[in-house]
């Protein structure tokens, strides 16, 4: 039996590898996409949801306005804002309607993908790729190794990239938590 210091060493040095891989081109390219956005609007499926709900919350404590794809309160997008698509296999079906009708809008589309070659990488004006395995992306070229089961590395490493974009955002706007967490933290609670 492992313990819980060896698994998470295991799990830890798995999301290291990974993001260590990510392309800083492609993170650079998707900073800048989220600096130029009037709006940010955010969607993903399942686990790779979750995630991408957690960048949402963060460029929202930054000052971006940010909106889910599907909540209640979300506007229209237009022209001058972004999508951002976290999607292991690139081609959930919801998530390429989302696709296709933003690039109909003429709004920008990033995404955060294992394949970049998939249906919504095709319709996507930057993608960064995170070289994680899943049962959803066979294909996939390149992946690095994990244990653990099905798409649990990308839906980590994207939870983490999405931090990683926040932190450089905080760093090129000279912001710091505590003035994030005073001016934009929930006060309803």
């Amino acid at each position: 039996m492992r313990s819980i210091k060896e698994l998470a060493g295991i799990v830890s040095k798995e999301i290291e590898n990974c993001l260590g891989s990510v392309s800083d081109e492609a993170f650079q390219k998707g900073l800048r996409e989220i600096e130029a956005a009037d709006q940010i609007f955010v969607a993903g499926a399942g686990r790779s949801g979750l995630a991408i709900r957690g960048l949402a919350m963060r460029l929202m404590h930054a000052g971006k306005k940010v909106h889910v794809v599907g909540d209640v309160t979300t506007p229209k997008i237009t022209e001058k804002d972004l999508l951002i698509i976290g999607s292991g296999s690139g081609s959930t079906e919801a998530l390429q309607c989302y696709a296709k009708k933003c690039k109909n809008i003429g709004a920008r589309l990033l995404l955060l993908t294992i394949v970049p070659e998939s249906p919504i990488g095709a319709l996507a004006d930057s993608i960064i790729r995170i070289p994680a395995p899943s049962s959803k992306a066979r294909n996939a070229a390149e992946t690095t190794d994990s244990l653990q089961p099905m798409g649990s590395l990308f839906e980590q490493s994207l939870f983490i990239l999405g931090d990683c974009l926040t932190l450089e955002y905080m760093e090129q706007h000279r912001l710091n938590g505590e003035d994030m967490f005073q001016a934009h933290h929930a006060n309803l609670e």
